[in-house]
């Protein structure tokens, strides 16, 4: 118990210094290139951290054990929203680019729907996995032409900056990945002294340490006063677990699973998806912070009582 302990702190100390080091080399990253940092949040980071979710998904269909690939993906959507994003707002708030919300909004709420559609039968079959893919590059697509037409100013930087950012990035990306890394091995070593549910055990603890990604990187880019870094990053994850991640572990072994079985981690993940949505001006405050943490809770205490 004790070595699944220590396996957890050091994926939260890894995490820490991962999100930091990621940041600064996103930033720096923007400025040179020319592009918005809510762009590089909603793609680039997104997809590096999610990567401890496209590896436990691939692992886990590999190993033919879908149920926690599923869990998983869907789990950390409801953590990304929920968690996440409830404590960065506590930390100050948001201010959304309307841009981003009205091009990243729609897809992750719309994911989380046809996934509900597509298990109706009791099955996410491979051909489902190809719809749901192409609902994602259409997202990706979108996401591209719209920073081509809106570009910013690159600033001048020497050669040297350059490499400095790439090393930046691919540095925090790796600890990123230690810390996801790790702090599964903890939670399925702790979890499998309870012998709890492979899908419950994805949704929660496995969906827990996968997002610790998500959590440094985001909470680091409030602290630095990078909001749309942070919010992007969250959106775009969210979006690159459902639309990406799942059909992914579906094309390698469809999952046989209950529509009743996913529909509270379903459910969560639209219902946060319009809770994180701003309705008056474009600033998330700490009130939405506190409604979406609550929400967060409740789901945890579905899972608990179901």
């Amino acid at each position: 118990m004790l070595a699944d302990l220590g396996l957890i702190a050091a994926g939260a100390l890894c995490a820490g210094v991962g999100g930091e080091i990621f940041v600064r080399g996103a930033v720096r990253a923007a400025a040179w290139l020319g592009v918005r940092p809510g762009l590089i949040g909603a793609t680039v980071a997104a997809f590096a951290t999610s990567a401890p979710e496209l590896v436990v998904a691939v692992t886990a269909a590999l190993e033919d054990a879908p149920a926690i690939a599923l869990g998983n993906a869907l789990g950390a959507n409801v953590v990304n929203l929920g968690l996440v994003l409830g404590l960065s707002l506590l930390i100050g708030p948001s201010t959304v680019s309307q841009g981003g919300v009205t091009r990243d909004l729609p897809a992750a709420f719309a994911i989380p729907l046809l996934t509900a559609v597509f298990v109706g039968d009791g099955r996410l079959g491979r051909v489902e996995a190809v719809a749901m893919f192409a609902v994602f590059a259409g997202w990706l697509v979108l996401s591209v032409r719209q920073e081509r037409e809106t570009p910013e100013a690159r600033l001048p930087s020497p050669h040297r900056e350059h490499l400095r950012s790439l090393g930046l990035i691919g540095g925090g990306v790796a600890l990123l990945l230690v810390a996801g890394e790790t702090f599964v091995r903890g939670a399925l070593g702790l979890a499998g002294r309870f012998g709890w549910d492979p899908f419950l055990v994805g949704a929660t603890l496995v969906a827990l340490g996968t997002t610790i990604p998500e959590l440094a990187t985001s909470v680091v880019a409030k602290l630095r006063g990078h909001d749309e870094i942070g919010l992007g990053t969250l959106l775009g994850s969210c979006i690159f677990n459902g639309g990406f991640i799942v059909p992914v572990a579906a094309l390698i072994t469809p999952p046989a699973i209950g529509f009743a079985d996913v529909a509270v981690a379903l459910g969560a993940g639209a219902v946060l998806v319009i809770a994180a949505r701003p309705y008056r001006g474009a600033v998330l405050g700490r009130r939405r912070g506190a409604l979406l943490l609550a929400l967060y809770a409740a789901f945890i205490a579905a899972l608990a009582l179901g």
